[in-house]
């Protein structure tokens, strides 16, 4: 199979071509840097993070680019509040998110424009819309005309004129049409601003993504990814402004990921309805945070839940088990490469052993999944799938002596395999330590606390420390260290 990406436009999997041979281009709408990041801003980091890999993984070269709106009305706001510049709202937000992508082991973007930096080149497409008919200044503002592109709705598949019903133009606004949108917007008394051709004023929202996306990546891309509350009108925008602008499809594959739900509602900012990922981080285990994260099909919604997320640690630590059980106790440096189909593939030998041959079997299924549509959910189910036959000859005491030597090199390709989708970069030195009798008391007395049988655990409990051993309690899961 060779890698299809998903495509919002064509509501299909499509096979990637990319613009340039050998090279993938993407661009990720980022955060609003208004608030602290929460766990949705890391879904969309964790999920365009895992594209990303898979596409070096399969040999291409990757320009990655993710944005920080770092003006607009909230920031603003945030700053008077708090009597401070708005710069400082927008750079402390900024270094949180960038904090927590390093925890979550998201590697580092190629660029992280700013818009507040890129004013000349949002002016420029500005001017060059408006010489082409697509724009229009009026009282200091200028709007985009939407009803003068024609493919206007065509990404959301929405409707033009069903748009217009209950659209009004709001008080201070000078368009021609409710459903215009603003390019650039006229700055009020003391607000920030920038000089322009039509007065002191700062870009618009949707703008800004269009000129830093082409200015890193060219008028044509392959991939824009974000979240797919983005989708109308930000995406739409973009995709009619640049078009327009340029003549040219703007992007190839548009794969917006699911949101993050709480008690099934989105993960919100602007409602308060959303947990930190500084809180988040603080109870769980960032290796358990993002395994749960990519557990899910990346455009699927995902419930955060507390009980998923216990068993998502129960989980995480079985694979970790495994790693240990077959020899590999040293884990790669974040942002490690990993191989499989690309370049440097562990080359497992099937006819070596039934280990082998089940361990490359599950390797070729592991690579079909992240080639279809980058499916880290699937994928990470191979994996568990090579942790249970690692499991099975280690623990067996009648295993055939092949059989046992074929369980380091079982463990690498679990190991290369994790890091393909960005797991696997902690120390798991503590718990390789702990004895087979403890890890089996640890993980009986996770499954009693989850079934809430309390007196049950608190005997295990009890077991457990009798062996000289002491209980870490977390969301994320439990682990035992020896007792100093």
């Amino acid at each position: 199979m060779s890698l299809r990406a998903y495509d919002m436009g064509r509501r299909a999997k499509v096979p990637f071509e990319p613009v340039r041979p050998g090279h993938a281009g993407m661009y990720v709408c980022g955060m609003t840097v208004q608030d602290k990041p929460h766990v949705g801003h890391m879904r969309y980091a964790v999920s365009g993070d895992a594209m990303r890999r898979v596409l070096e993984w399969k040999g291409y070269q990757v320009t990655y680019v993710t944005n920080f709106t770092d003006i607009d009305d909230r920031i603003i706001a945030r700053g008077s509040e708090e009597g401070i510049p708005f710069q400082q709202v927008s750079q402390r937000n900024i270094d949180a998110f960038l904090r927590y992508s390093k925890l979550l082991n998201i590697k580092p973007a190629t660029h992280y424009p700013r818009a507040t930096e890129h004013v000349p080149e949002i002016l420029e497409l500005i001017q060059l819309l408006i010489q082409k008919g697509y724009a229009y200044a009026s009282g200091g503002d200028v709007y985009f005309e939407v009803r003068k592109y024609p493919r206007y709705g065509e990404l959301s598949g929405q409707n033009v004129d069903e748009m217009r019903t209950g659209v009004r133009i709001e008080v201070g606004e000078s368009k021609r049409d409710p459903l215009d949108f603003t390019l650039w917007k006229g700055a009020k008394p003391g607000e920030p601003s920038w000089p322009s051709p039509w007065g002191p004023g700062r870009p618009g929202w949707h703008i800004e993504c269009s000129a830093m996306a082409m200015k890193y990546l060219g008028e044509t891309f392959d991939f824009h990814g974000g979240g797919q509350d983005l989708l109308f009108p930000h995406h739409e925008n973009e995709k009619a402004q640049s078009e327009a602008a340029t003549g040219k499809t703007f992007a190839r594959h548009w794969v917006e990921n699911g949101l993050v739900n709480l008690e099934g509602e989105k993960m919100s900012k602007s409602t308060k309805h959303f947990f930190s990922i500084e809180d988040v981080a603080a109870r769980v285990e960032p290796e358990v945070i993002r395994f749960y994260l990519q557990s899910t099909h990346y455009r699927s919604p995902i419930e955060w839940n507390e009980t998923r997320l216990k068993e998502a640690g129960v989980a995480y630590a079985r694979l970790r088990e495994a790693l240990a059980k077959a020899g590999v106790g040293e884990t790669e440096p974040a942002g490690a490469g990993a191989a499989g189909s690309g370049p440097g593939a562990p080359k497992a030998n099937r006819g070596a052993s039934s280990l082998a041959s089940e361990i490359a079997e599950l390797a070729s299924q592991f690579d079909e999944a992240v080639e279809d549509d980058f499916n880290t959910a699937k994928a990470q189910g191979h994996l568990f799938e090579m942790a249970k036959a690692i499991n099975r000859i280690a623990d067996s005491a009648d295993a055939p002596a092949a059989e046992r030597a074929a369980l380091p090199a079982a463990g690498q390709t679990l190991r290369q395999l994790g890091l393909v989708v960005g797991l696997f970069w902690g120390d798991a030195s503590p718990e390789e330590e702990v004895p087979e009798e403890v890890q089996t008391l640890v993980r009986a007395r996770d499954e009693s606390r989850m079934q809430k049988k309390w007196k049950r655990a608190d005997e295990l409990r009890d077991e457990i420390l009798a062996l000289g051993y002491v209980l870490e309690d977390s969301k994320g899961g439990t682990r035992a260290r020896r007792k100093a």
